[in-house]
């Protein structure tokens, strides 16, 4: 999923809110959310395609048009959305599905720092569930640490070294994350090899991906 490169100052890990919905609009079109191409319907995150159907506030009393709502709105949103599970928390902080749902509603309202702060917890109580460390991961990239975001990557595939989500993720990652158009290419090129039972629409995709890469290594 090409997206956005992160910005390569000693700040790069302070994201203003146009720069998360910038790359967060840039994945969506191009249609590889970050730990969903190869889920399906398990979507245990709801990452990208939850992110996709913003919320939208009320219309105006005044008028019929809908505003887009600001990084702050979401936040709300998630605030609340989240307060009853929260509440359980406090007498059941161990409790992993808790921990994820949490996890999950934060980054589907792109507050991504928060999101990673539950998957943290959570992958504390079950550090060997691969899908959740994938979820961390792409959190951390999407919050601007691509290293941290490889490193939990790393970790998943040693854990899974066949995941077709861990090493679609680290090759774009690699990509965009740190422009290491080869270390892409070789995760890519270990996805279609240990994962002979991909369909044909997700092996164009990944294909497609490995092109591109190959296409501006030349230019």
């Amino acid at each position: 999923m090409p997206r956005e490169a992160l910005d390569q100052g000693a700040d790069a890990a302070v994201w203003h809110a146009k720069h998360v919905y910038s790359m967060a609009v840039v994945c969506l079109l191009l249609g590889l959310a970050i730990g969903y191409l190869f889920r399906g319907s398990q979507s245990l995150g709801i990452p990208a395609k939850a992110a996709a159907s913003t919320p939208s506030p009320p219309a105006s009393p005044n008028s019929r048009s809908r505003r887009t709502p600001t990084l702050d709105d979401m936040k709300q949103m998630a605030d609340k959305k989240a307060a009853p599970l929260l509440e359980k928390l406090k007498s059941d902080s161990a409790n992993f599905d808790l921990l994820v749902q949490v996890g999950n509603i934060y980054k589907a309202t792109h507050q991504f720092k928060d999101a990673a702060g539950y998957y943290r917890k959570a992958l504390q109580v079950s550090p060997k569930n691969v899908a959740i460390r994938t979820e961390f991961a792409s959190c951390l990239f999407y919050d601007g640490d691509a290293d941290g975001a490889i490193a939990q990557l790393q970790e998943a595939l040693h854990y899974d070294p066949k995941d077709a989500n861990s090493l679609l993720n680290l090759g774009m990652i690699k990509w965009q994350g740190k422009q290491d158009g080869q270390g892409a290419l070789s995760a890519w090129q270990q996805l279609l090899k240990s994962n002979p039972q991909l369909g044909a629409d997700r092996k164009t995709t990944v294909q497609k991906l490995m092109a591109d890469v190959q296409s501006k290594s030349k230019s």
